[in-house]
């Protein structure tokens, strides 16, 4: 065993895909330096969300929003063992050796990266029958209507070279475009939460826009204003933000991550309501609306 293991050192010197590798994890896709898995720190990710750059050693899983370099996954991994240990079940799992005179290469700081996106064009829905095909597919293309946009933007990899996409997008507060398509999830600019204001007293609030969407679609002339956190890691700011309500009503997800949420929204508004009961036996509100959905072109 190699005693007195140097933390900085083995951020330095061991892969984290090589490290998720040897331990039986592969990734589902692979975009440019990303690498996308399924959570192995939950078991409710179905939805490929736990990214890891193989340029910065850095990882970060969306469903809770949180991450960190390969020790911060350790100790998330193998949780309750202590710091030493965990450094050396990283070291004893890779097989590999330590060298005290390595001179590491310096890595892009992400927090400092210029954003390698741009956004080329913005329209309404209905010019890309993809897009709306896809809207389809997820059961919220009625109510979709004037809410979402056509975005269309491009991703640069290290070489400059440019890939273009398009996608289904929703803004946030600060103006940015979160997208969704087949392809992949993501946000073009600051991650936030969207405030939709209507009814001065009533609230209700939701993980993502889809599942927003997906209560729309039930509720077409409910008045609610609508709290969309777009990341479970922006419940600070939705909390912030639905202070003053007198009737809030929550619809997060059927999982840890959306039952922490809702337990956060309990602890700060103590006044607020979970009602996940309106998609029971769903993980969430669109695959309720999408099941709902299938079902009825099978009858048809």
């Amino acid at each position: 065993m190699q005693n007195h293991i140097n933390a900085k050192t083995l951020k330095e010197q061991v892969s984290l895909v090589d490290f998720l590798a040897r331990l039986g994890y592969a990734p589902a896709k692979k975009i440019h330096n990303n690498h996308y898995y399924e959570s192995m720190l939950r078991d409710d990710d179905n939805d490929p969300s736990f990214a890891v750059n193989d340029k910065t050693g850095q990882w970060y899983d969306h469903g809770p929003g949180y991450g960190g370099n390969i020790i911060d996954f350790g100790l998330r991994y193998w949780k309750g063992l202590p710091f030493p240990e965990v450094l050396q079940k990283i070291v004893d799992t890779c097989g590999t050796t330590l060298a005290d005179n390595y001179i590491p290469q310096r890595r892009a700081r992400p927090v400092s990266k210029t954003p390698n996106y741009g956004i080329l064009e913005i329209k309404e829905l209905g010019h890309n029958a993809m897009i709306m095909n896809y809207l389809e597919s997820r059961g919220i293309a009625r109510a979709a209507e004037g809410l979402l946009k056509e975005v269309y933007y491009y991703v640069e990899n290290d070489d400059k070279k440019r890939y273009n996409f398009f996608a289904a997008g929703w803004q946030n507060e600060t103006g940015s475009w979160v997208v969704r398509s087949l392809a992949y999830p993501i946000s073009l600019g600051p991650n936030a939460i969207s405030f939709l204001p209507n009814s001065p007293a009533k609230l209700s609030a939701f993980e993502g826009f889809f599942d927003y969407l997906s209560w729309l679609t039930e509720h077409p002339f409910a008045e609610d204003s609508i709290l969309v956190l777009n990341s479970v890691s922006n419940i600070p700011g939705g909390i912030a933000k639905a202070q003053g309500f007198k009737d809030i009503t929550t619809y997060f997800d059927h999982d840890n991550a959306g039952r922490n949420a809702t337990s956060h929204f309990k602890q700060a508004l103590p006044h607020s309501r979970d009602g996940s009961a309106a998609y029971s036996g769903y993980k969430d509100y669109n695959e309720k609306i999408i099941a709902q959905t299938q079902s009825y072109d099978y009858e048809r």
